[in-house]
């Protein structure tokens, strides 16, 4: 457990450098240059995630009794959160469709749809740990942004077109349809279990 917790520390920490420490942030890019600050930005983020991966593996292998135990007709609940989560990630690395403008920032929100997904159906004690963890980020992320915006330093998405919609949601469904299929088993190491 204490390598996960080192991991979410260190991902999430990373992943919130602009929230809590904008002061440091602007003088490395100024002292590194912008290219190279997101190089480095880059490697931690990779570095940190591969850390926080394996801890939550090791803390799987040595985990005991869950706290709870979701009903098996909850799998569903979690695969629609699921498809509408990759949907909102999927928009919001597209020309922006109805999805990205209305939600205004998909990626945070699909974070906080992800997590509460998994923490409907994982009960072990470092799963919770990980997914309110990253629920916690998620909101605290999304009330910096608003402030941000309200100090006029983000700049909304403009609308392109609904195409991008409708290109959001199928990607969106293929790749929930792939995650099922046993991309899941393949990346996280769990099947997704589809109760009957």
């Amino acid at each position: 457990m204490t390598l996960l917790l080192i991991g979410l520390v260190a991902f999430l920490g990373v992943h919130s450098i602009r929230v809590f420490a904008p002061g440091l942030r602007a003088g490395l890019i100024e002292s590194l240059g912008k290219g190279a600050w997101m190089g480095l930005y880059s490697v931690a983020s990779v570095a940190t995630l591969a850390l926080l991966a394996y801890g939550f593996h090791q803390a799987r292998l040595e985990s005991g009794e869950p706290l709870y135990t979701a009903p098996a007709w909850m799998v569903h609940v979690t695969v629609t959160l699921m498809l509408i989560a990759l949907i909102l990630a999927v928009s919001s690395v597209l020309p922006a469709g109805y999805i990205a403008t209305k939600t205004r920032h998909p990626l945070i929100t699909a974070v906080k749809v992800w997590a509460l997904a998994h923490l409907l159906v994982n009960g072990e004690a470092y799963a919770v740990i990980t997914f309110v963890a990253f629920l916690a980020w998620a909101v605290v992320l999304r009330i910096a942004v608003k402030r941000r915006a309200r100090a006029g330093e983000v700049t909304e998405r403009s609308f392109v077109s609904w195409i991008w919609d409708l290109a959001s949601v199928v990607i969106g469904l293929g790749l929930a349809i792939a995650l099922i299929k046993g991309l899941h088993l393949w990346l996280i190491g769990v099947p997704i279990p589809m109760a009957g």
